[in-house]
């Protein structure tokens, strides 16, 4: 896989209370990831980026939602999230910028 590639396939972690809770007890991160990314892109680029070991990868299309605005329709633009498990041990932490 091409290393420019990967650079792109994260956008941004997803931090929230779900996340943390899903951190602390499944040992899993969840980031926004690009629309056409793959579960093994996001691997490689998990693992390239934090120096951790990735266990395993779960992907979800999360649906836009539909709001009003003075009458008018419309919808949020769709995304795309990863599930990233890590193996035992490893650890990413947002808070000091980076491998705990």
């Amino acid at each position: 896989m091409n290393q420019e590639r990967l650079m792109q396939v994260l956008l941004a972690p997803q931090i929230s209370e779900k996340a943390t809770y899903i951190a602390e007890k499944r040992n899993q991160v969840i980031f926004r990831v690009a629309p056409d990314a793959t579960k093994p892109e996001i691997k490689a680029a998990v693992e390239l980026m934090f120096k951790v070991e990735v266990d395993s990868v779960q992907v979800a299309n999360v649906k836009g939602k539909v709001k009003r605005f003075k009458g008018a329709t419309g919808r949020r633009k769709g995304w795309k999230k990863a599930f990233v498990g890590l193996k035992a041990g490893q650890e990413i932490n947002f808070v000091e910028g980076g491998n705990a």
